[in-house]
């Protein structure tokens, strides 16, 4: 008899096959070009098997990228309350996670992207695409500003936790948490709703 030909049944490989294909699809084409059956075609395996083993692509690429945290599941409490103080409450999450034992792999993963442009291409997608574009929809920011909003915040919160957990720069590194949301929360504050001089119309 013949070999059978055609796309690879579940084994116990399919998901490192799915896992890989998915960093280098995420990383080339970002999130939102990156599709699940274009992941599945080239690992070579039926898309329905993507959904059995990650049950869809926000979740894939937390696997692909091996995200410390699902943002699904704690940014309801960043959104819930005052529209003004979701900045604040934004950098209280990010420092929670990366004081939690969560931050481990967070802290590896920074380090990771500083010196790796394929770590740092996935990292900047889950920062945009998971996160801080959510958190912008939710305030109702104009969807031609949601890039630059989203990528200035990127800089505040990405800078903070690099400088406080990677570069240990101090006081930084180690003043209360309540400081550094005291003091980068209106920052970021600013970027999701606020006025940006001489970028987009007061």
């Amino acid at each position: 008899m013949s070999g059978r030909t055609g796309r690879r049944p579940g084994r116990p490989d399919t998901r490192e096959a799915i896992l890989a294909s998915a960093r280098a699809m995420f990383a080339e084409r970002g999130f939102d070009a990156a599709s699940v059956r274009a992941i599945a075609g080239s690992a070579g395996v039926d898309p329905a098997l993507v959904h059995h083993y990650f049950g869809g692509k926000d979740k894939l690429f937390l696997a692909a990228m091996n995200a410390p945290v699902d943002p699904g599941e704690l940014l309801p409490g960043v959104l819930d309350g005052d529209p003004a103080r979701v900045g604040e409450r934004l950098v209280r999450m990010f420092l929670g996670v990366w004081d939690s034992p969560a931050g481990v792999a967070g802290v590896a993963l920074l380090r990771s992207a500083v010196t790796t442009d394929w770590t740092a291409r996935l990292l900047r997608e889950f920062l945009v695409t998971q996160i801080l574009r959510r958190v912008l929809q939710q305030l109702g920011a104009d969807p031609a500003e949601l890039p630059l909003r989203g990528s200035l915040a990127a800089t505040q919160m990405a800078g903070l936790v690099l400088m406080r957990y990677v570069i240990r720069l101090e006081p930084v590194a180690s003043v209360p948490p309540e400081t550094l949301v005291a003091a980068v929360g209106p920052a970021v504050q600013r970027y999701l709703d606020g006025p940006l001089d001489g970028v987009f119309p007061t």
